[in-house]
């Protein structure tokens, strides 16, 4: 885990107090829609696509078979990072929920502060729009690694925090089909703002 960094922050809005996160991941996932995942070196991105799992009952989710090691943050507090390494090469950063095995996948991010260091982090990509577009594009863009796996995101002590700036989340949304995944592929918790180019993949609804 990464050592707590303590100093005083100036965070672009307030951070999400804990019972937010204590809902079932399908409540909280399209709730953090416009919501602003934040790094206390200035980098911050909105959070334009979200994907919720709930390990009770989805096979997709890294809970389904229960408790492991690798997955014991899921089953903490609620407003911590969950962050795991997936394809030998990527990391992907999630919020754990309530009740214990749901979380949220922050699939991508609107760069909104600290691009150039985003830049730094991400050299390869020729457009700014492909910064945080993807769950493992936008780790790197925000300097995630396993080292943030189990960070407290309400304590805001730890480095970084999700805030809300006064956006609201957008209105009538409805669920599609979750992407990048074999199993459960049918349940609509994938959710993302309408319209907006940083979402990283095409948004299909079901009413």
């Amino acid at each position: 885990m990464a050592k707590r960094t303590h100093q005083t922050v100036v965070w672009p809005g307030s951070v999400l107090p804990r019972r937010f996160f204590e809902r079932p991941a399908t409540t909280v996932a399209p709730h953090l829609l416009n919501k602003i995942l934040a790094c206390a070196d200035g980098r911050a991105g909105r959070i334009v696509e979200v994907e919720a799992y709930v390990g009770s009952i989805d096979p997709a989710a890294h809970t389904f078979r229960g408790k492991t090691a690798r997955n014991a943050v899921m089953f903490g507090p609620a407003g911590h990072m969950y962050v795991y390494f997936t394809y030998g090469m990527h990391w992907c950063c999630n919020c754990v929920c309530m009740p214990a095995g749901e979380g949220v996948l922050i699939r991508a991010l609107e760069p909104l502060h600290g691009l150039e260091r985003m830049r730094d982090a991400r050299p390869w990509a020729t457009k700014d729009r492909d910064l945080c577009r993807g769950p493992a594009r936008l780790t790197q863009a925000m300097g995630i690694t396993g080292a943030q796996n189990g960070i407290d995101l309400v304590g805001a002590r730890d480095g970084y925090a999700i805030v809300d700036d006064g956006t609201a989340p957008p209105k009538g949304l409805a669920g599609g089909p979750r992407i990048g995944i074999r199993l459960a592929k049918d349940l609509p918790w994938r959710w993302s703002v309408p319209n907006n180019r940083y979402v990283s993949g095409p948004m299909v609804t079901r009413a």
